[in-house]
């Protein structure tokens, strides 16, 4: 049985999804076994935590120890945006493995020098965007290109949450302006890698981007206040290379909206409508001669939508959010094994980047930019 070492950068709410995820997949992923060698946060006290909760063999205040780390095949990272390519390039240069969280990187510039150096290193790369391991993402992506919904004449899409619509939430690492783009790169990258997974190619845009909330207080309860240089949120009109046109909207300030991270394609024969806060669920609309029947139904996930099965063998029980961060890290396993990118990987997330840094460009000018 091949061993594969993993090293996590971060210790957070992803940190600790990783680390689950990884700890699960060793259930599933056969002759190739993740183990969890160690865990390195800046907070030393935080990864010896973690190592304890999750059982890594140890930990560090330094992520350059997992970099040097000979038992370690795969490098998790999970830190803030800003670090992003230092670290992942480093482990590229180490001849590693590398998941990393999205954005992959500030622009698109540095997103194509990291892909390009993972595919002349030879290493498998991996991005979070785990939304689209979901089981039926892949059915509906198969029933597009199967024809069920006809010629697609329509996107609608939206990443909307409210985790900064109140403004005494102090300024963070997700504002610094050094880490790319605001709301059009923290969620937007999410909702414009869903529509790329479904639909193919963004050929070109046109975009407004808002910041809502000029300033935000230093720190928590801080009278001084940090002035915001990043969207709140993003609006996209969209031209597909296939022939239609859609609609993004990204914001992290949609009060009352926990993971409003959905779509709606209409085609001449039907749609999809999905939503993540009900992500076992899709609803599927298809004409019928008797307009007293026409309607949506609901497709609910169950063991035939692959892999839903390797959870839990009856239909309805639902997976949840860190079940598709197991199925994420089960594809970059098996990815590693055959030698061949799962996908989404870093030149999938270079694409993606590419459409952000045009969603900035468009709002800046005021005008239609092609990707």
């Amino acid at each position: 049985m091949r061993k594969l070492g993993i090293g996590l950068i971060g210790t957070g709410f992803m940190g600790k999804a990783h680390a689950m995820a990884w700890k699960a997949a060793a259930s599933f992923s056969g002759d190739v076994q993740p183990v969890l060698v160690s865990v390195a946060d800046i907070n030393g006290d935080a990864a010896q935590r973690a190592q304890q909760q999750f059982g890594f063999q140890r930990w560090t205040n330094r992520w350059q120890d997992l970099i040097d780390d000979p038992e370690i095949d795969v490098i998790s990272i999970t830190s803030p945006n800003r670090f992003h390519a230092e670290q992942s390039l480093a482990a590229i240069a180490a001849g590693k493995h590398v998941h990393c969280e999205k954005p992959l990187a500030p622009d698109s510039a540095t997103a194509e020098r990291m892909y390009r150096a993972a595919e002349q290193a030879g290493v498998i790369t991996q991005v979070g965007f785990n939304y689209v391991k979901n089981p039926l993402l892949k059915l509906a992506k198969k029933m597009i290109a199967d024809g069920d919904l006809g010629e697609i004449n329509g996107f609608r899409g939206i990443h909307a949450e409210d985790f900064l619509a109140n403004p005494a939430v102090p300024w963070s690492w997700r504002l610094d302006p050094s880490g790319g783009a605001g709301a059009v790169a923290d969620l937007g990258s999410h909702i414009l890698g869903m529509a790329r997974f479904l639909l193919g190619p963004i050929e070109e845009l046109v975009a407004d981007l808002e910041t809502v909330i000029k300033t935000r207080p230093e720190s928590p309860g801080a009278a001084t206040k940090k002035a915001v240089e990043v969207d709140d949120i993003a609006r996209l009109t969209v031209k597909f290379a296939r022939g239609c046109s859609g609609h993004v909207e990204a914001n992290w300030v949609a009060s009352g909206h926990k993971m409003q991270l959905g779509f709606e394609i209409t085609g001449s024969k039907g749609s999809l409508i999905f939503n993540q806060e009900r992500f076992n669920e899709l609803q599927y609309f298809r004409f019928s001669e008797d307009e007293s029947k026409n309607g949506f139904m609901t497709l609910v996930a169950g063991p035939e939508h692959y892999p839903y099965g390797l959870f839990c063998p009856a239909p309805g029980h639902q997976l949840g959010f860190n079940d598709l961060k197991t199925i994420e890290m089960l594809e970059l396993i098996q990815a590693i094994a055959d030698g061949n990118a799962a996908g989404p990987d870093f030149k999938e997330a270079f694409e993606i980047q590419k459409i952000v840094d045009a969603a900035v460009t468009s709002s800046r000018e005021r005008s239609w930019i092609k990707i």
